[in-house]
C-alpha cells in the first residue's frame, strides 16, 4: 500500500525525535532537516564552531542507516580528493577506478568555503545530477544522496566565498545557534559518561525513506499558491536593493519544500502559511543584496520578510477539494 500524508506525518515525528536524542532543543532546525530530506535536497548549515552541524549530519546518518562520508575542505584540496581518481595497476595493466568520499549516501562537505572554486565545483554535477564524470566515465551516485555543507559566518583567512552556482544547489540554508540555558545543561548531562551518537539507532529503513519522497512529489498545490511562490521569488529580482535575485531553482525548491512541510503536517495540500515558513530557508542563500544595502545592515532575510508582508496571500478553497468532512 502506497504511503500517505499521514504516514509522512508519523515518519517526520519518528526522525526529528531520534535526531532530538542527540541535538537538544532545536526541533525547528531538525523539522527542516527532514524537509530537504523528503525533498531529496541539499542542505547548507551555517554556524558558529562547535553547535552540533557534524554530529547533525552523523546522526541523520545513523538514524537512516545510511552509508555516511566526511570531507574536510581545505585550501589545498583538489576535485580528485572529493570524486576519486583513476589508478593504473600494474598487474591487471588497466586503470582502476578508486572512488572518493562523494560516494556515499550522506556526505558532510565540512567548511566547505575553505576550499578553492576549482574543489567546490567538483560537488556541482554529483548535486544536481546525482552523479560525477572522472575521465570520461559517468558513475551513478548512491540513493538517497544527501550533501551537508558546512561554513563558518565568521570571516577567516583562507576562506573562499561560495559560487551562486553551488549556492542555488543546496535546498536550504539552516542554522542551529547556540542552546538555552536548560539545553546546554542537558547537553552536559546527556554526554557526561558518553556521547548519545553512540547508542543512537536505525529506525527508518531506506525503502521506507524512498516511498516518503515519493508520497511527498503528490502533495497538492493549487494554481494560486503555485503564483504566489512565483511572485514572492519574481520580486527578489526586481527589488531595488537586491543584486542577484532567486534564480526558477528557488521557486521548484520553494514548491517541494511547501510539498513536504504540508505532509509532515499531516496535510494533503500546501497552504501559503507553508510557503511563508520556508521562504527564507529556502531563498536567503540564492539572493546577493546590494552593497549600498548591506551598509545600511539590510539582509537577504530581511528582504524577503519585506516581500511577503506585501504580497497579497491567496484565499479561499486551497485543497483542491482534497478536505474531508
Amino acid at each position: 500500500m502506497a504511503i500517505s500524508t499521514i504516514d509522512i506525518q508519523s515518519f517526520s515525528e519518528r526522525l526529528v525525535g531520534n535526531l532530538s536524542k542527540v541535538i537538544v532543543g532545536k526541533i525547528q532546525t531538525l523539522e527542516l532537516t527532514t524537509v530537504g530530506l523528503l525533498c531529496q535536497g541539499h542542505l547548507l548549515i551555517e554556524d558558529v564552531p562547535g553547535v552540533g552541524k557534524t554530529i547533525l549530519a552523523r546522526s541523520l546518518a545513523k538514524s537512516l542507516g545510511c552509508s555516511f562520508k566526511r570531507i574536510q575542505f581545505t585550501p589545498d584540496m583538489l576535485p580528485s580528493d572529493v570524486t576519486g581518481v583513476s589508478i593504473f595497476n600494474q598487474v591487471t595493466r588497466q586503470f582502476e577506478f578508486r572512488p572518493g568520499p562523494i560516494m556515499a549516501q550522506i556526505v558532510l562537505a565540512d567548511e566547505i568555503n575553505r576550499a578553492t572554486p576549482k574543489t567546490q565545483s567538483a560537488l556541482l554535477e554529483a548535486m544536481e545530477e546525482r552523479q560525477m564524470t572522472v575521465d570520461g566515465i559517468t558513475y551513478p551516485l548512491p540513493r538517497p544522496f544527501m550533501v551537508l555543507g558546512t561554513q563558518n559566518p565568521i570571516e577567516y583567512e583562507g576562506t573562499f566565498p561560495l559560487p551562486e552556482a553551488q549556492l542555488d544547489r543546496f535546498l536550504l540554508k539552516i542554522r542551529l545557534g547556540y542552546p538555552g540555558m536548560n539545553d546546554e545543561i542537558r547537553v552536559l548531562e546527556l554526554q557526561q559518561i558518553r556521547h548519545p551518537i553512540e547508542t543512537l539507532e536505525a529506525i527508518i529503513s531506506q525503502e521506507e525513506l524512498q516511498e516518503a519522497q515519493e508520497a511527498v512529489k503528490k502533495v497538492y498545490v493549487s494554481p494560486a499558491v503555485k503564483k504566489y511562490i512565483v511572485d514572492a521569488v519574481r520580486q527578489t529580482r526586481e527589488h531595488a536593493d537586491v543584486y542577484l535575485g532567486a534564480s526558477p531553482r528557488g521557486s521548484l525548491g520553494l514548491f517541494k519544500a511547501g510539498q513536504a512541510r504540508a505532509a509532515m503536517l499531516g496535510r494533503d495540500y500546501v497552504l501559503p502559511d507553508d510557503i511563508k515558513a520556508l521562504a527564507t530557508a529556502v531563498l536567503g542563500h540564492r539572493m546577493v543584496v546590494n552593497p549600498a544595502a548591506r551598509l545600511r545592515n539590510l539582509s537577504s532575510e530581511k528582504v524577503i520578510q519585506e516581500i511577503l508582508a506585501n504580497l497579497s496571500v491567496p484565499g479561499g478553497d486551497l485543497s483542491g477539494g482534497l478536505l474531508r468532512s
